[in-house]
């Protein structure tokens, strides 16, 4: 696995994201009551940014072009319209770095 640095711990409030990239491969980075996870950044239905115009509730984000829902953790569907699953990255925290595989991410089963 080859993880790299995106942004600090700090950049991510609780309940809130935030949209990195590496190539042409933009991540959300969710913060949930204090942990982190990472899905693909656009939702599965239509070409739209959940970190950037989503609204996160706990753990489960919605897409606000359709009000699809996405659960953070496992990437699956919540609520249609959407009815293929976000793909998710593995994270990993290093004291105050977070850092994110991005060749690693999967669909969760």
């Amino acid at each position: 696995m080859k993880f790299t640095k995106v942004c600090e711990r700090s950049d991510v409030p609780e309940g809130e994201a935030l949209k990195v990239e590496s190539g042409d491969t933009p991540v959300a980075i969710f913060n949930v009551d204090g942990e982190l996870f990472a899905t693909q950044d656009h939702c599965t239905h239509g070409d739209w940014s959940l970190s950037e115009g989503g609204y996160l509730d706990g753990d489960v984000v919605e897409c606000s072009l359709h009000m699809g829902k996405f659960c953070v953790r496992t990437g699956k569907v919540k609520s249609p319209p959407p009815c293929e699953a976000l793909k998710i990255f593995p994270i990993r925290i290093e004291g105050n770095d977070v850092l994110i595989d991005f060749e690693a991410g999967y669909l969760t089963p």
